[in-house]
């Protein structure tokens, strides 16, 4: 999965804006926290859902389960307003 060319982003400080550029049926801005932010950056490049769950794991002092649990719902979010494609 890879996040959609459509999607571009900007970081500001803490936080990370995405904003929908092209055809896509969304129209809006997303704000990131640093997590979501982290993971958005990997979906820059082509990568799978453990890809993600062993970076974020790598990175972040959290139970494995929680994280994925937490991975998920991000890349559900983000699928449902298509700004990833695959």
């Amino acid at each position: 999965m890879k996040l959609n060319s459509d999607f571009i982003t900007h970081n500001t400080g803490e936080e990370q804006v995405m904003v929908a550029t092209g055809s896509t049926a969304f129209a809006g801005l997303v704000r990131n926290n640093k997590t979501a932010a982290f993971i958005v950056e990997l979906l820059k490049e082509e990568t799978t859902l453990e890809q993600i769950v062993d970076a974020v794991f790598a990175k972040y002092d959290a139970p494995r389960d929680v994280i994925e649990q937490d991975v998920r719902k991000i890349i559900d979010s983000l699928k449902g307003i298509g700004a990833i494609n695959g």
